[in-house]
């Protein structure tokens, strides 16, 4: 059974755009049309499943390539989300400002405490996953000195990180080490969260940046906003996959090299990750020229930004267009609505059934999963309008009511 350091979770934590409908400071009217954002959330989730416990994508066929489309795609696009929650929480359109300002930058601080602890605690149960949740609380502090800034700017950072940030791990590579993945059970330090672990800060950071210029645009009221957006989606797919594809063909040397970096746990979609073991970018400054899930390199964050802005910005269409397809998707829904307690129930899943050892084929695993978190989900959202985790979160950051 294969397992990979691609989780994600959480950005259910922030206001659901469903709710959002009544409350004055989420931005423009009709953002509770945002719905599809919960859509796209529960796709990551079952895509996050996936690459935990479903089959190797090396089996082929359908279900080998569906099991390969959500290698890095799932975790980039629940980063790409984690930015929208950032915006959402600071004022989607318009970025708070005075004291509701200051409570809003209480509430993101509040949540980043409580994912560093959590990620931690899932972490220590020695589970053969990486989670991702500690890293998230990392990405939640660092990108919130820029909630103030529109769309444009934060469009601009983020393109500007991905391109200086993977050269710079690069560079640091020799004093910070390889990528290493810890044994299990170990939780990860400051030197893993920044630059060497799963979803090292350095080259992630640009994902969440992404969302919140996303954010920024007005995709509840304009079809051309959508437009625009998607278009940018195709064109940073097929740069960085057509880029990459054009690159390791065109550079000496560079198709051996890449080859030998995606053998490595640090790039590969179809070997496992085991504990103690290093590869980002390979040995070569060519390994940066792949596009490949993890490998950490600006072609590979293009690639995976354009997917996640192309699924974000179907599911809301979607669900504008098709009222009867938004009845039929509500149980996906539900899963979105309350990713952050859906990532959390299958690393307990795991950590309790012994996913890794257990003689139950890999496809029956997930199809149970997808199916008992779907029910759960379905039925909790007929009762209470948030997950038991997400519920739990918004107690926590009421306490950032008390700001003056």
């Amino acid at each position: 059974m294969t397992h990979h350091p691609d989780s994600p979770p959480l950005t259910a934590d922030a206001p659901s755009p469903e709710r959002e409908r009544s409350e004055p400071s989420a931005g423009a009217p009709g953002v509770g049309r945002l719905i599809g954002l919960d859509l796209a959330r529960g796709l990551a989730v079952f895509g996050m499943y996936a690459v935990h416990v479903g089959p190797a994508p090396s089996q082929g066929g359908v279900i080998g390539f569906l099991m390969e489309l959500a290698q890095g795609r799932s975790s980039a696009l629940f980063a790409v989300l984690a930015g929208f929650a950032v915006a959402l929480i600071t004022g989607r359109r318009t970025p708070k400002t005075g004291l509701a300002g200051r409570q809003a930058v209480a509430k993101v601080i509040i949540r980043a405490v409580i994912l560093l602890a959590l990620g931690t605690a899932l972490t220590l149960t020695g589970t053969p996953v990486v989670p991702i949740l500690a890293f998230y609380g990392l990405f939640f502090l660092l990108v919130l000195p820029l909630y103030r800034l529109g769309a444009k700017p934060l469009a601009l950072i983020a393109v500007g990180w991905a391109l200086v940030g993977p050269q710079l791990l690069y560079a640091l590579k020799p004093m910070v080490g390889g990528r290493v993945f810890l044994s299990y059970g170990q939780a990860d330090g400051p030197v893993s969260l920044f630059f060497t672990g799963g979803y090292p800060a350095l080259t992630w950071v640009p994902f969440v940046i992404a969302g919140m210029a996303v954010a920024r645009c007005d995709l509840a009221t304009t079809t051309a906003v959508r437009v625009r957006l998607a278009l940018t989606g195709v064109a940073l797919a097929v740069t960085g996959h057509g880029g990459s594809w054009l690159a390791v063909r065109l550079v000496p040397g560079a198709a051996e090299a890449v080859r030998k970096a995606e053998e490595g746990p640090g790039m590969s979609s179809v070997s496992s990750v085991s504990p103690d073991s290093i590869g980002i970018f390979g040995d070569t400054p060519a390994g940066m020229l792949a596009s490949a899930p993890h490998s950490e390199a600006t072609l590979s964050i293009m690639a995976a930004t354009g997917v996640a802005i192309l699924v974000i910005t179907a599911c809301l269409a979607a669900m504008d267009a098709f009222p009867r397809l938004r009845r039929l998707a509500k149980p996906v829904i539900a899963v979105g609505s309350m990713s952050l307690t859906a990532y959390v129930y299958h690393i307990v899943a795991i950590w309790l059934l012994d996913t890794e050892t257990s003689a139950v084929p890999p496809l029956h695993i997930l199809l149970g999963l997808i199916a008992s978190v779907t029910v759960l989900a379905t039925l909790w959202s007929r009762f209470v309008k948030r997950g038991p985790l997400e519920w739990l979160m918004g107690r926590a950051t009421g306490l950032a009511r008390h700001i003056r």
